[in-house]
């Protein structure tokens, strides 16, 4: 039987090779990834990630085989549904994510409202 679990955000394959390559070569790296919006941006909000070892009480942990992912009380709504992507293009190597929830977005992808 597939067991079908809710997750707040979907993560590829490029996001998670990612964050385990900076994790294996920073041994100072926390094993928890942070994923956040705060306010900012030319558009109302912007994205946030950060390697964080301290996980408050209210925290949504998404669990993978050597690391987590965390999204904070506040941002769960805003990235409910979002897929945290990692690309390399012109414009150099970010972290991304692709929110059903944004309505509008900025030029470069950044920043968004609601």
């Amino acid at each position: 039987m597939e067991n079908n679990v809710t997750k707040s955000i979907d993560v590829t394959k490029n996001a998670l090779k990612r964050i385990l390559d900076v994790i294996k070569k920073d041994s100072n790296s926390s094993s928890n990834f942070r994923v956040f919006v705060t306010g900012g941006g030319c558009s109302g909000f912007q994205y946030g990630f950060k390697f964080d070892d301290d996980v408050a009480f209210d925290d949504d942990v998404i669990q993978f085989d050597n690391f987590s992912i965390l999204v904070d009380s506040m941002s769960y709504p805003y990235l409910y549904g979002s897929t945290l992507d990692f690309v390399e293009d012109l414009s150099g190597s970010k972290f991304v994510i692709n929110n059903p929830n944004a309505k509008t977005t900025c030029g470069c992808g950044e920043s968004f409202t609601t």
